[in-house]
């Protein structure tokens, strides 16, 4: 099956699970939305969604987040992974949207990367989510789910993101993104999947990519009745 022939069946199964996937970030704006975004680096979005109503709550814009202290606002976060770096950052980049965009979010790519904590997936959410421009941000789930599919070699996100956007339609890109992630989370995960057994892996993926993950999902379990049974054939020691 050509590339373009398997993207297009891949589009249809998730169009049929997910027709409109909701955006897992709760915002009410470009700047809460960036501000949310930044906040879920190496953090749950569900971890995220508790964290962002008490810093909104105290400052909902830009103009009130550049007032509010670095201190207070690593407090508020505290419970988000890199909570004093990202407090930095969140203060900083508020302070150069008052100062360089009338405390508005731009919607421009280059703009939004040149903020503090805010690279190319970062941006590509915003003006996808936030603006409606065409984007596909790239993270690690659909790099990984790209090359397990074979839409790409999986050599780096940057090539992930060239491939996805030659087989896939513009107008598909921001949806697709979404869909994505949440086939990820409820269907295909990154240990101890069967990719048999998928959906789409079982048809997507090589041969040779199932004999693999199928080999090591089999070494698991292996490794895993082993460890049980050693736990529980081992003798108390005595006090």
């Amino acid at each position: 099956m050509k590339r373009a022939e398997k993207a297009e069946r891949i589009r249809k199964i998730l169009d049929s699970l997910y027709p409109l996937p909701p955006i897992p970030l709760r915002h009410r704006d470009p700047f809460t939305l960036l501000v949310a975004v930044l906040l879920s680096a190496q953090c749950t979005d569900e971890r995220v969604n508790r964290v962002t109503p008490g810093l909104f709550a105290e400052a909902p814009t830009a103009s009130a987040m550049a007032k509010l202290p670095v201190a207070r606002i690593r407090r508020l976060i505290r419970s988000c992974g890199l909570a004093p770096s990202k407090a930095k950052n969140i203060s900083a980049l508020s302070k150069i949207l008052v100062a360089d965009h009338g405390g508005v979010v731009p919607e421009s790519f280059e703009a939004l990367e040149a903020l503090p904590g805010i690279g190319h997936k970062s941006a590509s959410v915003v003006m996808s989510q936030a603006f409606g421009h065409f984007a596909f941000p790239v993270d690690t789930h659909i790099h990984r789910l790209a090359a397990r599919w074979g839409l790409s070699s999986g050599a780096n996100v940057e090539r992930t993101e060239r491939d996805l956007k030659q087989v896939f339609p513009e107008e598909a890109w921001n949806r697709l993104h979404l869909q994505i992630i949440y086939f990820g989370r409820e269907h295909c995960p990154a240990r101890g999947h069967d990719l048999a057994s998928c959906p789409i892996c079982s048809w997507a993926a090589t041969r040779k990519r199932i004999a693999q993950e199928s080999g090591a999902l089999r070494r698991a379990t292996a490794g895993s009745g082993r460890s049980g049974r050693s736990s529980a054939g081992a003798r108390p020691r005595r006090g």
